[in-house]
C-alpha cells in the first residue's frame, strides 16, 4: 500500500505514533509529512532522527513543511488519489479546528483537504478527545527546586545545541532530546519524560466530534487502532 503519515506539533501520543509508523514502514510505502511545529516537537522529544531513518526513495520521502513553500505540491498526490490512506497522528487541537472549518493553510490541513478531493481515506488521531483531564509526557525540563546553580554547569557543558541557560531554563526550540544533560547532572536537576495533567477544553472536544462527521474521515483514540482500518 501507499500511505501518507502526517505529524502535527502535539507531544501527547507522539512516541506511540512514531512506534506504529516504524512498524508500518516495514510493510508498506510511507510518505512522512512533518509540519513546522511537528519538526520542532519531534526534535524536543528526541524522535526526529528515528523518523528520518524511515525515508528511502520515491513514495518513502520525509517531507518537511518548511521545504514545501506555500502551495505544498506534495499534497497534489493526494488529490490525484495516488495514496491508499492518509493518517494524521497525533493531531493538535489547532489542526482539528482548521480541518472542521475548511481551512487548509498548512502542510497537514492541506493534505487532509486534498485527500478528500482525491477520495483518499483519512484516519485522524486527535489529542483532544473527551472533556476532563489527561496525562501526557513533556520533554526535558530544568527543575529549579533541585538545581544547585553550580559555577560550572555540567548539563550546559554537555549540551551540543547550547540549549541550556544554567540555573534558568532549557530552550526547547534548540533542544534535540539527546539526553546528555540528564546523564551528566550530578543532582538530577534535569528531568525527562515527566508526566503532567492537562485539561481538555470543551471547544476542542466539540471540534473533534465535528471531525467525525466529515466524509471520508475516521477518528481513532490511539495510534495502534489504525491497523484495524487498513
Amino acid at each position: 500500500m501507499r500511505i501518507a503519515w502526517a505529524f502535527t506539533g502535539a507531544g501527547h501520543l507522539l512516541l506511540e505514533s512514531v512506534e506504529e509508523l516504524e512498524k508500518l514502514a516495514r510493510e508498506h510505502k510511507v510518505t512522512i509529512m512533518v509540519s513546522r511545529a511537528a519538526e520542532e516537537v519531534l526534535r524536543m522529544y528526541g524522535l526526529f532522527e528515528r523518523v528520518k531513518k524511515l525515508e528511502g526513495g520515491y513514495y518513502r520521502e520525509l517531507v518537511l513543511e518548511r521545504d514545501e513553500g506555500f502551495s505544498f505540491p506534495i499534497t497534489g498526490r493526494l488529490s490525484l488519489g495516488r495514496y491508499d490512506l492518509l493518517i494524521v497522528s497525533p493531531a493538535t487541537a489547532n489542526t482539528v479546528a482548521k480541518i472542521v472549518h475548511g481551512i487548509a493553510d498548512t502542510l497537514v490541513t492541506n493534505a487532509v483537504a486534498q485527500a478528500g478531493k482525491g477520495k483518499v481515506r483519512t484516519i485522524i488521531l486527535p489529542v483532544d478527545l473527551e472533556e476532563g483531564e489527561v496525562e501526557t509526557v513533556i520533554p526535558s525540563k530544568l527543575e529549579l527546586s533541585i538545581c544547585r546553580r553550580c559555577e560550572t554547569c555540567n548539563a550546559a557543558a554537555a549540551c551540543p545545541q547550547d540549549a541550556i541557560i544554567p540555573g534558568v531554563e532549557i530552550q526547547l526550540l534548540k533542544c534535540i532530546g539527546c539526553g546528555n544533560c540528564q546523564r551528566v547532572c550530578p543532582y538530577g536537576a534535569v528531568s525527562g519524560g515527566s508526566i503532567i495533567t492537562l485539561h481538555m477544553r470543551s471547544v476542542d472536544v466539540e471540534n473533534t466530534r465535528r471531525l467525525e462527521s466529515i466524509e471520508g474521515v475516521q477518528v481513532i483514540k490511539e495510534p495502534k487502532e489504525f491497523w484495524d482500518h487498513l
